[in-house]
């Protein structure tokens, strides 16, 4: 099941990319572009055929894909006969409707599968305070306890088993404060220190009881700590909400992928904390991660609607923060092409506000130098969280 779940993610990854391509290549075709290959997989052709101008083929290596545009940039060799429908000589506006096309398709793909689940699968309600787990002893560490180890005789018992909590029970209220969700529940249980006696209100199977037990804390995990994990209960949701939910969904993402971007530098130590999944370096995942936790997901003993719901949301985040980061104005990502493409239109307008001729086509010569250290730091960077993934891994629970 373990390698199922890779393969799953290996071919929704496929997938991905080549939407992206398609993005790209679609849109040039519609400009009048000369887009000669369109390739899925990198190395020997294992098959191919021409239509209209255009190759198209599988290749031996399916680690991705690529479309070919004639002259996407000015250092490009092209045939005097092909210039007139290059990528370069097509109006700026059509250029940039390209560059974006690409993570517009990793943004339509996140919307339809988040879109879906919440329609055909449902939301995952916090309104429930219905437990899905009971702890059977406190964990000796957060590593511990984010892991699943199992408990030793050792391990002192959970504050939820000393007060015979069930799974499956209603918690209505701890020490009188009525509770009616699961991030109420949470919120109240913080309030209280270590080692406070409470009472716990239940409603088992229709009949109320009132348990007593005493608070703990596990080493390194702040609060205190009862041992109850919420039971997952997924609702259908209406077309609206399944619009909101796409909206916060993408909200959600793109405020993670900005405070990860911007605390890159401080997150790269946090990759190998004991307490990772707690620090914003949880978020950061390589290829290899994000395989390793759809391949755990579809392993776990839970229903097929949770299997289901958290690859495709998985997925549908994973394109989004692909289609963010593609974004940005940095070379050879598509924002750095896009923004060459503004500044050489910026720089015509000034001209012929002047009376001066175009400038012409940015000198990407000019630009190698920058493109080959980010791309430097970026390839560093991929190999850091890749090694992290291997050997400090985040496990979902």
């Amino acid at each position: 099941m373990d390698l199922l779940g890779w393969l799953i993610f290996l071919v929704a990854l496929l997938f991905s990319v080549m939407l992206h391509e398609a993005g790209h290549f679609v849109m040039a075709k519609r400009f009048g572009m000369k887009a000669p290959r369109f390739m899925v997989g990198f190395g020997p052709t294992l098959w191919s055929t021409t239509r209209n101008g255009t190759e198209y083929g599988i290749k031996a290596i399916p680690l991705g894909g690529f479309t070919k545009i004639v002259g996407m940039t000015a250092l490009e060799d092209v045939d005097p006969q092909d210039e007139p429908h290059s990528f370069r000589r097509a109006p700026g506006w059509q250029r940039l409707v390209v560059l974006v096309a690409g993570s517009f398709m990793h943004f339509v793909l996140a919307a339809v599968l988040i879109f879906g689940v919440a329609l055909g699968i449902g939301i995952e309600s916090g309104n429930t305070t219905q437990l899905g787990d009971v702890a059977a002893c406190v964990a000796p560490s957060l590593t511990a306890l984010d892991n699943g180890t199992p408990c030793t005789p050792k391990d002192a018992k959970s504050p939820a088993a000393l007060a015979g909590l069930k799974v499956g029970d209603q918690v209505t209220s701890l020490n009188g404060v009525k509770v009616s969700s699961w991030n109420q529940l949470t919120s109240v249980i913080k309030d209280f220190k270590p080692g406070s006696a409470v009472t716990i209100g239940v409603d088992r199977d229709g009949r109320p009881l009132t348990l007593h037990t005493r608070l703990s804390a596990v080493p390194g995990r702040p609060g205190a700590y009862l041992g109850i994990g919420a039971a997952t209960v997924i609702q259908p949701a209406s077309p609206l909400a399944a619009i909101n939910y796409v909206g916060s969904g993408f909200a959600e993402v793109i405020t993670g992928s900005g405070s990860a971007l911007a605390h890159v530098p401080s997150e790269i130590p946090q990759l190998f904390s004991a307490n990772r999944a707690h620090t914003p370096a949880g978020n950061l995942a390589s290829v290899y991660g994000a395989a390793r936790v759809t391949g755990q997901a579809v392993a776990a003993n839970v229903g097929w609607e949770y299997k289901v719901s958290f690859i495709l949301l998985l997925i549908a985040s994973l394109n989004i923060a692909v289609g963010v980061a593609n974004q940005l104005p940095l070379l050879p990502l598509d924002g750095g092409h896009e923004w060459a493409v503004i500044w050489e239109r910026t720089r015509a307008w000034f001209a012929r506000r002047r009376g001066r001729p175009d400038p012409g086509l940015v000198d990407y010569r000019k630009l190698a130098p920058v493109s080959l250290s980010l791309f430097a730091v970026l390839a560093i960077f991929v190999l850091i969280v890749t090694y992290a993934d291997i050997v400090n891994p985040v496990n979902i629970g």
